[in-house]
């Protein structure tokens, strides 16, 4: 999975456009709804930091081609878009993938004007565990053999 992400990744920030895998349906069509679904699934893990871009009235509609596709097939039917012919899909589809691009360079410019702004490195707040000290969970374990054992393995 890291790897996945890690191509995706290197290929927008180099500015290139990414194409999503889509499923084709029975007639070779490209839908794009289940991926779409997925990208918006992960928004949902990280509400807070994609609402930033959802409601910027500069950037937010980059997001409107994956919501579109997403809700096509909504139970609620205020949440549908108008029906999309197979000629809008394919125009959606592109819309998607540059929509892609353009999320990526809004965080990644995000994260360059926060690292500028930074004077020094953070600061831990508190004290350091040693891998063989008691886990700070409570658990009467070593650390390493509780949760410091996730960050080893």
């Amino acid at each position: 999975m890291i790897r996945h992400w890690n191509t995706i990744a290197g290929t927008l920030n180099k500015d290139e456009v990414y194409g999503p895998i889509f499923l084709q349906d029975e007639n070779g069509v490209f839908h794009g709804n289940d991926w779409a679904g997925g990208f918006m699934r992960g928004m949902q893990m990280r509400h807070d930091g994609w609402a930033e871009l959802v409601n910027d009235d500069e950037h937010g509609g980059c997001l409107i081609p994956m919501m579109m596709l997403c809700h096509e097939h909504d139970k609620d039917p205020a949440m549908r878009p108008k029906p999309i012919s197979p000629k809008k899909r394919e125009e959606v589809i592109m819309h998607m993938a540059a929509g892609l691009v353009a999320a990526y360079r809004y965080f990644r410019d995000h994260r360059q004007a926060e690292v500028g702004t930074r004077t020094s490195k953070p600061r831990r707040s508190s004290p350091k565990v040693g891998r063989n000290a008691p886990c700070p969970c409570g658990s009467g374990k070593k650390y390493k053999r509780c949760c410091g054992g996730a960050m080893v393995n």
